[in-house]
C-alpha cells in the first residue's frame, strides 16, 4: 500500500485577543473611557493601557506527525479543543498551517460542518453536481452516481427545493451522501454525523466500510469509542494539539480513556469544557461507603454506595431554584449505560439555603453492573436552562462480587447488567 497522506512536524497557532473591560454605568461613563484610550494611544503609542489588549498564542496543533496508507480507516480521538478539528481543516486545505508539511495524493472529500461545501442557494440537485465538479468529476460520471446518491440521502421530495430550507439532518444526510458516493480517494468525516439520526449514523457507518473496502482512505472524528473501535483500524490520540499515541485503535482508546480516568480525578473547578450559564457548578464527583460516608475506591457488584456530587452556586445562590441533577453513567467505549436523575424519581432537590456550596447524594442500594470501569457525566438545570455540563467528570470501579447472595460469583463477560431473576416449575 502507497502512503496517501504524509504530515511532518505540523503546527497551527492562533492569536487570541484579550480586551479588559471596566463596568460602565452609562453611556457617558462609556463615552468617556472610549476618549480616554484613543489619547492614551495617541500620547503612547507603544505602550499598553490598563485596559488595553493583550495577545497570547495558542498552538491548536504543535509537532504533528504521522503517514496514512493507503485503504486505511484511521479513527482521530481526544477530548474538545485536542486540535481535531483543526487537524483535519488543514487536510482538506480549509486552513494554512503555521509550520511543516502536509503531503495528499488523490482527490478528498470533507465532511466538516453542516453545509460544508454547499451553496445554500441552489437546490439539492445543483448542489450535487457542484460537488462533484469540485472534485474533478464529470457531468457523464456524476449522472452515472446521481440515483444512487439521493436514494441513500432520502431527500427526493425536496431534491429541487435551495438546500438553505433543509432542516440540519437532511443537510447532513445529503452532503454525507456527495462524500461517499462521488468515489473520492480520500474521505474525511468529522463528528458532523452526529446530527443524524441512530439509524442513518449506522448507515453511513456501514457505506466508510464499503469505501474502505474498495481501498480508499477515511479519516473519521468521532466521541463515540463505540464507532471507532468498530470502523476504524488504526488511531490517531490528540491531546492539547500533539499526538499521545498512533497505531492500534484499541491501544490508542486505552490511553484516551486512561488520561481521561486521571484527569476525571482533578478539581472539576478547573474544567474548561464545560457548558452551562454557571448558576450550578460542580466541583467533584466520588464514591463513598453508606455505611461510614468513607471515599471508596470502588464497589463490589451487589452491595450499597452513594455517588456523592459537591457543587457550589453562582452569584444568585441565596435564591430559591428550581435545580435538576442527573448523572449519566458510560462504559469504557462511552456508550450510555444508564442515566439517573431526580427527575425520573420525582424527587425535588433543597437549594433555598444560603450556603454557597453544597453536596448532592445518590444511594445505590445494590450495585447492578458487572466488573469493569465506568465513565461519569454530569449535568444539571436550573429553572430549565443548562447551568453546568462536564463529560467525563469522574469514574468509578465495581470489582466482581455476590450480586444474587448466593455464594455464586457471576461468570465475567457476559454483560454488563446484573437482573434479579428466578426460575419457575
Amino acid at each position: 500500500m502507497s502512503t496517501v497522506i504524509s504530515v511532518e512536524n505540523l503546527s497551527k497557532k492562533y492569536v487570541i485577543d484579550h480586551q479588559k473591560q471596566g463596568r460602565h454605568t452609562s453611556l457617558r461613563d462609556a463615552l468617556t473611557e472610549g476618549a480616554k484610550h484613543l489619547t492614551d494611544k495617541f500620547l503612547h503609542p507603544f505602550s499598553a493601557t490598563e485596559n488595553g489588549p493583550s495577545h497570547e498564542d495558542f498552538w491548536a496543533l504543535k509537532d504533528v506527525s504521522f503517514d496514512i496508507q493507503q485503504g486505511d480507516r484511521v479513527g482521530i480521538i481526544g477530548r474538545n479543543g485536542a486540535g481535531k478539528s483543526t487537524l483535519l481543516k488543514i487536510l482538506s486545505r480549509i486552513t494554512e498551517p503555521t509550520s511543516g508539511r502536509v503531503s495528499i495524493k488523490g482527490r478528498v472529500a470533507s465532511l466538516l460542518e453542516v453545509g460544508t461545501g454547499f451553496h445554500p442557494e441552489l437546490t439539492g440537485r445543483e448542489n450535487i453536481f457542484l460537488n462533484g465538479a469540485i472534485l474533478g468529476m464529470s457531468k457523464a460520471e456524476i449522472r452515472k452516481r446521481f440515483d444512487e446518491i439521493v436514494a441513500f440521502a432520502e431527500v427526493e421530495r425536496f431534491l429541487d427545493t435551495p438546500v438553505k430550507r433543509y432542516s440540519s439532518g437532511m443537510y447532513v444526510r445529503l452532503a454525507f451522501a456527495v462524500a461517499a458516493h462521488l468515489e473520492p480517494e480520500i474521505l474525511i468525516v468529522d463528528e458532523v454525523l452526529a446530527v443524524g439520526d441512530a439509524q442513518f449514523q449506522k448507515k453511513c457507518l456501514g457505506k466508510m466500510q464499503d469505501v474502505s473496502a474498495q481501498e480508499r482512505t477515511i479519516l473519521f472524528v468521532s466521541h463515540s469509542m463505540a464507532a471507532i473501535s468498530n470502523l476504524c483500524t488504526k488511531a490517531i490520540y490528540l491531546d492539547s494539539g500533539r499526538v499521545r499515541s498512533i497505531g492500534n485503535t484499541e491501544a490508542a482508546i486505552s490511553a484516551y480513556l486512561k488520561l481521561g480516568a486521571e484527569s476525571a480525578q482533578t478539581d472539576l473547578r478547573n474544567r474548561k469544557d464545560r457548558t452551562g450559564n454557571g448558576l450550578i457548578r460542580f466541583l467533584s464527583f466520588e464514591l463513598r461507603s453508606c455505611d461510614t460516608n468513607e471515599p471508596l475506591n470502588s464497589v463490589t457488584s451487589g452491595s450499597s454506595c452513594i455517588l456523592a456530587i459537591k457543587f457550589e452556586r453562582g452569584a444568585a445562590h441565596e435564591e430559591t431554584m428550581d435545580l435538576n441533577v442527573a448523572v449519566g453513567i458510560d462504559d469504557r467505549l462511552g456508550n450510555r449505560i444508564t442515566h439517573l436523575s431526580n427527575v425520573t424519581t420525582n424527587q425535588s432537590i433543597q437549594s433555598q439555603n444560603n450556603n454557597k456550596e453544597g453536596i448532592i447524594e445518590i444511594e445505590i442500594k445494590e450495585m447492578p453492573l458487572s466488573k469493569g470501569s465506568y465513565g461519569v457525566t454530569l449535568f444539571s438545570t436550573v429553572a430549565g436552562d443548562i447551568a453546568d455540563w462536564v463529560k467525563n467528570a469522574g469514574s468509578f470501579h465495581v470489582e466482581e462480587g455476590d450480586f444474587f447472595h448466593t455464594g455464586k460469583v457471576p461468570h465475567e463477560g457476559q454483560g454488563v447488567f446484573y437482573i434479579k431473576h428466578s426460575f419457575r416449575e
